[in-house]
C-alpha cells in the first residue's frame, strides 16, 4: 500500500485540529476518476465543519473545491485522457436528488489525491490556472443558483451583496456583471470596496461607517435593490428588508451573524417581497456558472496562494474575514 499527504481532522476544534499525515492512496471505483490534486480553494464549510458545526465522522479530509490532473479512470469511464487539466464539481448528486459535498458527506480535496465520479469532473475552463480553477466551483455554483435559478436575475437590475470579502459575494459579483445587472457592495473595509470597485463594482458602502439604506436609495435613484445577497442573517436582515425594491427578492444562503433576526414581517407584505432560501446547487446550477467563465464573461478572484502545509494559517485567515476572494492551497506533487 502506498501513502499519500492529506490534512486530516480527528476531532473538532480550532485550526490546530488540523494535522498534515499520510494516508492509504486512493484508488478509483468503476464510474471514477482518481485526481492528482494540484489545487485546494477553502470555503467557510471548512471552518463549520471543523468546529463540529456539522460534526462529520472522522478521521475526515476536508475540502469542497479542487483542481488538478487526471491520474487514473475507473471501470467504465473514457471521457478524459490521462494527464488532463481539470476541475471538481464539489456537489455530487444522489439517486434521490439530494446534494452530497465533498469534503462534508466524505473525504476531501486537502490532500494530493481524490477518486470522485466522473460526472463531476470538467476540463479546467479557458485559460485558468490551477489556484483559479480551484477558487470558483462551490462559490460560483451557489452564487449561480441565488441570483439565477432562484432569483430570476435580469440584465439592468440592481442587486446589493454584502460582505464583499466573501467567496460567495465576489462570485455573485461577477455574475451579476456578467449577466447585465448593476451592483452595490458592502464591506467593513474601505480597502476592500476599492478591490470592489476594480472588478466592477457600481457603488459601493462601508457598513460599518456609513448608513447603507441612504446609500442604496442615492445608487439606485429610490428604486432600492431589486435582489439582495444576504448571507449573513442577523446583523443585516432588517436593512435587507428595507432596501429591497417593491417586489424584490431577498436571496439567503447562509447567517454567519446568526439564525434568527428580526422579523419585520410588515415590511414583507408592504413591498410584496420574495425571501428565496438557497443552498449549494444542481448540475445545471455548477453548468451554468462553469460556462460564464468558460466564455470568459466572469473570473474567480484568488485572495492569497499558501502551501498545503500552511492550512492552519489559512483557515486563520478566513475566519478572520481577511480575505477578498478565495484563499487557496498549492498541493505538492
Amino acid at each position: 500500500m502506498t501513502l499519500v499527504q492529506a490534512i486530516r481532522i480527528h476531532e473538532d476544534g480550532g485550526p490546530d485540529v488540523l494535522v498534515l499525515e499520510e494516508v492509504p492512496d486512493p484508488a478509483p471505483a468503476p464510474g471514477e476518476v482518481l485526481i492528482r490534486l494540484r489545487a485546494s480553494a477553502l470555503n467557510h464549510l471548512d471552518i463549520w465543519i471543523r468546529q463540529g458545526l456539522p460534526s462529520v465522522p472522522k478521521p475526515r479530509i476536508l475540502g469542497a473545491d479542487g483542481a488538478g490532473v487526471v491520474e487514473a479512470l475507473g471501470e467504465g469511464v473514457d471521457s478524459f485522457e490521462l494527464g488532463e487539466a481539470v476541475v471538481i464539481n464539489p456537489g455530487v448528486e444522489a439517486p434521490d436528488g439530494s446534494i452530497h459535498v465533498i469534503g462534508e458527506h466524505g473525504d476531501g480535496t486537502n490532500a494530493q489525491l481524490i477518486a470522485v465520479p466522473a460526472t463531476s469532473v470538467y476540463p479546467i475552463p479557458g485559460d485558468l490556472s490551477f489556484e483559479e480553477a480551484a477558487a470558483f466551483p462551490l462559490v460560483f455554483e451557489t452564487a449561480y443558483r441565488m441570483l439565477v435559478t432562484r432569483a430570476q436575475l435580469q440584465a439592468g437590475e440592481w442587486v446589493l451583496l454584502w460582505g464583499i470579502g466573501s467567496g460567495v459575494s465576489t462570485a455573485g459579483l461577477a455574475i451579476a456583471k456578467a449577466l447585465g445587472a448593476r451592483t452595490i457592495v458592502t464591506s467593513s473595509s474601505d480597502e476592500k470596496l476599492a478591490r470592489a470597485l476594480e472588478l466592477g463594482a457600481d457603488a459601493t458602502v462601508n457598513h460599518a461607517t456609513s448608513d447603507v439604506k441612504a446609500a442604496v436609495k442615492e445608487a439606485t435613484a429610490g428604486h432600492g435593490a431589486d435582489i439582495v445577497v444576504d448571507h449573513v442573517g442577523e446583523a443585516t436582515w432588517r436593512t435587507s428588508l428595507d432596501v429591497a425594491a417593491r417586489e424584490g427578492r431577498i436571496a439567503v444562503c447562509g447567517a454567519t451573524s446568526g439564525p434568527n433576526p428580526p422579523a419585520a414581517l410588515h415590511r414583507v407584505w408592504w413591498k410584496q417581497l420574495t425571501i428565496l432560501g438557497s443552498t449549494m446547487g444542481t448540475k445545471a446550477d455548477f453548468e451554468g456558472a462553469y460556462d460564464l467563465i468558460a466564455s470568459g464573461r466572469a473570473r474567480p478572484v484568488v485572495d492569497e496562494v499558501l502551501p498545503l502545509a500552511e492550512i492552519r494559517a489559512a483557515h486563520a485567515r478566513l475566519e478572520a474575514g481577511e480575505q477578498l476572494g478565495k484563499i487557496v492551497l498549492t498541493i505538492p506533487g
